[in-house]
């Protein structure tokens, strides 16, 4: 049986004194979660990923935002895996996300040059696909997520797929307070989960974790996580206070 899998992804958001204070006041709900078979995470920025590592509880998962692809180099900016892999229990990185591809025109061939390095370094990618209003409109939505998937997903080894988070994130209700209907939500994640069947077999397919992201706040996060191809969610501005973070696992119990 799969577990449910909740990842707060705090994009540019919060010092190392608030993502401090964040986690202290988390660590008794993630505890909780985990009594109750729920895992949680965070993405912090990468100034806050040493803090958040040395104080929060054990149960806590932590991801990176991003990492480049390459060992080293002149690439200004750039944070490699071997920088990450300094970080005390950081197990996740997050790849592909949306505003990645539509700010830096990260492509799906990029990000597989991504998870095929982080293979190599056993860092699991939280690999997001998704369309965009207009491709949502024009039904183009699972041909996108075909080829996301298909090129993301390119020349990875069944064991690590089997390890690796899904999220579907339509990139018209990120931020935007629109969101997927649950039937919208489960049919692409089932739609994904049968894409990957097709590359990897059932039995691989029916391991991945997928995750729900859009607009999923506490009011809504059971409703998408009731279906069965929704494994958990990527959640984005209900994970900046831990309030509310903390509201929205609760209301899974």
């Amino acid at each position: 049986m799969r577990k449910k899998v909740i990842f707060g992804n705090w994009k540019m958001n919060h010092t190392r004194n608030e993502a401090l204070n964040f986690v202290l006041e988390m660590n008794e709900e993630i505890k909780n979660a985990k009594n109750h078979g729920i895992l949680i995470g965070i993405a912090p920025t990468y100034m806050s990923l040493d803090i958040v590592a040395k104080k929060k509880t054990k149960s806590l998962l932590l991801a990176a935002q991003n990492v480049n692809e390459h060992e080293s180099g002149a690439y200004t900016g750039e944070v490699s895996i071997a920088m990450l892999k300094e970080i005390k229990n950081l197990t996740h990185v997050i790849i592909g996300h949306s505003e990645r591809r539509q700010y830096y025109n990260e492509t799906s061939v990029k990000c597989n040059e991504k998870m095929m390095a982080m293979e190599k370094a056993n860092l699991i990618p939280i690999y997001c696909v998704g369309e965009t209003l207009q491709q949502f409109e024009n039904d183009e939505t699972k041909e996108i997520i075909k080829e996301q998937i298909h090129q993301g997903l390119l020349n990875l080894s069944s064991d690590f797929v089997t390890k690796m988070i899904i999220a579907y994130e339509p990139v018209w209700s990120i931020g935007t307070g629109k969101n997927a209907s649950k039937e919208i939500a489960q049919d692409v994640c089932h739609f994904i989960r049968n894409e990957i069947a097709k590359l990897y077999g059932q039995k691989v397919a029916n391991k991945v974790i997928i995750q729900y992201g859009g607009s999923v706040k506490p009011n809504n996060v059971k409703e998408y996580l009731t279906q069965p191809d929704i494994d958990g969610a990527l959640v984005g501005g209900a994970s900046l206070k831990a309030s509310s973070f903390i509201e929205l696992i609760s209301n899974l119990y």
